[in-house]
């Protein structure tokens, strides 16, 4: 008798135990490279490529229009009065400050556009992963993201199941 309570109690801890592992499902996903292979993020990275692009020829004639006009001022530099020269190296001074002006707004306005045009992507791809951990009872979507800090990647991958939510 004391051994079949014995071993009702054991039968019924080791069936509570493993509904509690059941319950904690765990699952990984490599997020980096899942807004990476986002269609829109791809877009997003010619977006921006082509702005850079127009935004270094701007730079780049700015800077061409500036040096023509230092090698000028320095042929000439002879000829002039010591006031013209001084007035001059103002004036290279100041078109210089306005090309290092255009080159950092030209910079904050690509990570600008950037961060506000991602934001919305990593939030489908968050919303993907939240609805497809709630599709297959999955409590702990953990990220695989190289240098994140998964060590053992023993739960369920769930990359090509949200890729596949997400249409690509």
């Amino acid at each position: 008798m004391k051994n079949l309570k014995t071993l009702l109690l054991i039968a019924v801890f080791t069936l509570g135990v493993a509904g509690v592992a059941n319950a904690q499902k765990v699952g990984h996903i490599d997020f980096e490279k899942l807004v990476a292979e986002m269609p829109q993020t791809k877009a997003l990275k010619l977006d921006i490529e082509k702005l850079g692009k127009t935004y270094q020829d701007e730079i780049e004639g700015i800077a061409k229009k500036l040096d023509a006009k230092r090698k000028k001022y320095i042929a000439e530099s002879e000829g002039q009065t010591k006031e013209t020269n001084d007035q001059r190296a103002v004036e290279l001074q100041q078109e210089g400050a306005k090309y290092e002006q255009a080159r950092q707004f030209a910079y904050q306005d690509m990570q600008k556009q950037q961060n506000d045009k991602l934001g919305p992507i990593i939030e489908k791809a968050q919303k993907a992963i939240d609805e497809v951990a709630a599709a297959k009872g999955i409590l702990y979507v953990l990220d695989a993201s190289k240098g994140k800090g998964l060590l053992v990647s023993k739960g369920e991958d769930i990359f090509n199941a949200v890729k596949a939510k997400l249409g690509f």
